[in-house]
């Protein structure tokens, strides 16, 4: 018996293993090996001069405003204005701003993008160096998880870039845009449809499709967490697959067209510390894209350009100085030298196309396997408590024995049950738990490897229960109902029989989504 179980459960675990491998794609990800190397660790932008304005200059007027959008819409904005009459190219003290300043248009990320909490530090900073900065609320009415639109998002934004052009002291030809990852799709298609915007100034730019983009910050995040290779699997099926309920058309947008059409120049910056992000991926990208492309990299420098101080997270110390510097120093900064300068990035892995699932790649159709394999877990057990229940209530009317599971039956069928769902449940909870760990940047080897093995072991003690179940069925040639004394046939038996078998195929179902998500891998 002992042995038959464990050649029984070693044939379940190698099929299991088996078909999670062909359900759908590994996950191989393309090492870099040509790494990009800054010609200098300075950051300082070639042409600038001090004599065109740095921050602290000027003092900063600070107004609130409302910006008309298309068909009665409107959305607010922060507009930050040099006001100090003794900057650099001033018309004397206490005065406005002298007329000819460039503006900038900030453009969001993802998120809601109030301009209350976008870009405090950097707008306040670049208008205290003598560029008017205006940060738009973003629309949210149109833009959710699941539905965006980069390219009404530009018609949008292009209302707060008529809006600056009409600010007294800002010249309409010398207006550009400020965008951060994910304004970084948005931005290029605002420059095509308007060229005669001046500039183009990108934080943290992924260049490549969401859906690309998503997959490498995926994976990045997971290394730095050092999960087990088993994990990285679930990559490409999770972020190939179209996801449950639609939408998400965006995820294979394609900003790379706008970029080759744009012609402004453009300044694109990192932190190194950005793993959300393919640093030198984006970096060349751009620069086979497009002319007048300068690169810096900040070291130690978060997504939003930001380090650690014993004063809590602050923009990097010359951040803001260069980007004043390569605005106002235009156009000579467009392509003064050296082009691609600061800390040296190191992105370990390209942000490639990734593999479409085969089994699954429809996520309705993922939702609907597990919805469905969970109510037959329900109404299995329904049935089959509910005829043997019926059964004891007769007896004891008339005294004949009623209808049950064949003995042996029982537990196996339990635990098969119970241990199907319990891994599904463990293995949902262990990906949320290293989501969270990962997007935190936090290691925690007990939850990540442990957590791991618990969940397997998990499926094995489900396994061990299918093993015990099948040999026992195939001892009773199948014959799952019966009634002491008596021929096992009947309603009674056919309804003990129909939740017997839901139960198992129930059952079942799970355990080929465990090994599709990477539960049963031994390997193969």
């Amino acid at each position: 018996m002992f042995f038959r179980t464990v050649a029984t459960s070693a044939a379940i675990l190698v099929a299991l293993a088996l078909t999670g491998a062909v359900a759908g794609p590994d996950w191989e990800p393309e090492p870099v090996i040509d790494h990009l190397e800054p010609a200098t660790v300075s950051t300082a932008i070639g042409g600038a001069s001090a004599a065109d304005g740095e921050p602290g200059d000027y003092e900063v007027r600070e107004s609130a405003v409302t910006i008309p959008l298309a068909d009665g819409l409107e959305v607010g904005g922060l507009l930050r204005e040099p006001v100090d009459g003794d900057g650099p190219g001033s018309d004397g003290p206490d005065s406005t701003p002298a007329a000819g300043r460039a503006g900038i248009v900030f453009v969001h990320g993802a998120g809601t993008g109030k301009a209350a909490d976008a870009f405090t530090l950097a707008a306040t900073a670049l208008a205290s160096a003598g560029i008017t900065t205006l940060v738009p609320d973003k629309r949210l009415d149109n833009y959710s998880t699941r539905h965006r639109d980069y390219e009404a998002m530009a018609l949008d934004y292009a209302y707060s870039v008529g809006y600056l052009r009409g600010i007294p002291g800002v010249d309409p030809d010398a207006v550009g845009l400020y965008a951060e990852s994910e304004g970084a799709w948005v931005s290029p298609v605002m420059m095509v449809a308007d060229p005669r915007l001046a500039f183009q100034i990108l934080v943290s730019a992924p260049v490549v499709p969401p859906r690309q983009q998503a997959a490498y910050a995926v994976d990045n995040y997971l290394r730095n967490t050092d999960v087990p290779a088993g994990v990285f699997r679930a990559i490409p099926r999770a972020v190939g697959m179209s996801l449950p309920g639609g939408g998400f058309e965006y995820a294979d947008f394609d900003v790379r067209p706008w970029l080759k059409e744009q012609t402004a120049p453009i300044l694109a910056v990192y932190g190194t510390n950005d793993a959300s992000m393919p640093l030198e991926q984006g970096t060349r990208e751009l620069l086979a894209s497009a002319d007048d492309v300068t690169v810096r990299f900040y070291d130690r420098a978060n997504h939003g350009i930001n380090v650690e101080t014993p004063d809590g997270l602050l923009l990097h110390p010359d951040f803001a100085a260069d980007v004043a510097g390569w605005v106002l120093g235009l156009p000579t900064t467009a392509s003064a030298p050296p082009q691609v300068a600061g800390a040296q990035p190191e992105q370990l892995y390209r942000a490639s196309p990734v593999p479409q699932p085969q089994w699954f790649g429809d996520g309705d159709w993922l939702v609907g396997v597990v919805v469905t394999a969970g109510g037959l877990l329900v109404v299995g057990p329904l049935l089959v408590g509910g005829a043997v229940l019926r059964g004891r209530l007769a007896r004891r009317r008339s005294g004949r024995p009623g209808v049950r599971l064949a003995p042996g039956l029982r537990a196996p069928l339990a635990g098969l049950g119970v241990g199907a769902t319990a891994t599904t449940v463990a293995l949902v909870a262990y990906l949320a738990v290293v989501a969270r760990l990962a997007l935190d940047y936090e290691k925690d080897a007990v939850v990540v490897q442990g957590g791991w093995i618990g969940v397997r072991l998990l499926g094995i003690v489900a396994v061990v229960a299918a093993a015990l179940l099948l040999n026992r069925v195939r001892d009773l040639r199948g014959r799952v109902a019966h009634t002491p004394g008596t021929d096992a046939g009947g309603r009674a038996a056919a309804v003990v029989t129909t939740g017997f078998w839901l139960t198992v195929l129930g059952a079942t179902a799970l355990l080929v989504t465990l090994a599709y998500w990477g539960a049963y891998q031994l390997g193969i």
